[in-house]
């Protein structure tokens, strides 16, 4: 990596069982890379332990919020620090290490010297890349992103992804606050958003491996927000032209 600002922004809601092993991993790809935590308030400890890493590396970053508020809100709020502080490439990943971290280098390469807008680290773009979910989410996970793709017509296979690199031109084109989705329909929703911006995007082969600590967030909530929210952000968009 060359000498551009790169944060990592990691939503955490307790995950004092994976940061500790995760963060140096992640930190120790290159020194240009910063973390940025944000904590919902966590009973578990999370954010003390995070603040007690701070002092001894200022690469370590923390944003504390009162509640748990959803995945969406966690990464508006970082993206709008990750704009603030001047960083250049902006990545979304999991605090669970069911992103790797040594795939932060391949999606920072896409952007950074392939030149693209916008890299994903994509389950399904070579077929189905996942390890230790069970088949009814690994069939639900697919179909979902089938859907996506038929009713947006964006050509990206994974479109539920979390971990993903962002340049920084992509997050200053966007009205940060109209970002309307808080689950896992707010990932369709910042693709379908550059998508419709006609920004550059790719994906890059990745294995997703489920948590083997800590408790999955995802519920029927999050599973109905993202099947009725793409119908209603694609009638939007219409509309809007």
């Amino acid at each position: 990596m060359e000498n551009k600002k790169a944060l990592i922004i990691i939503p955490t809601y307790d995950e004092l069982e994976n940061l500790p092993k995760l963060l140096p991993e992640v930190l120790s790809k290159d020194e240009i890379i910063d973390v940025l935590i944000v904590d919902d308030s966590s009973p578990d400890g999370t954010a003390d332990w995070v603040e007690y890493e701070m002092k001894n590396n200022p690469r370590i970053k923390l944003i504390i919020r009162e509640k748990k508020m959803g995945l969406g809100t966690a990464y508006i709020a970082g993206f709008k620090y990750a704009l603030e502080n001047n960083y250049d490439y902006i990545f979304e990943m999991d605090a669970d290490f069911s992103h790797n971290p040594e795939d932060l280098i391949k999606l920072y390469k896409a952007c950074h010297v392939e030149e693209y807008d916008v890299a994903i680290g994509s389950r399904y773009i070579t077929g189905v890349n996942v390890v230790n979910w069970p088949m009814n989410r690994v069939l639900m996970s697919y179909i979902a992103s089938i859907y996506v793709r038929i009713i947006t017509g964006m050509k990206i296979h994974d479109t539920t992804a979390g971990f993903v690199c962002y340049k920084r031109i992509v997050l200053e084109s966007l009205d940060l606050n109209k970002i309307k989705f808080i689950g896992y329909a707010f990932q369709i929703e910042m693709k379908f958003k550059a998508y419709l911006k006609k920004f550059n995007i790719v994906e890059i082969p990745v294995i997703f491996t489920d948590r083997t600590k800590g408790q999955s967030k995802l519920s029927s909530g999050i599973i109905s927000e993202a099947i009725f929210g793409v119908i209603s952000m694609k009638i939007k968009s219409i509309f809007k032209k």
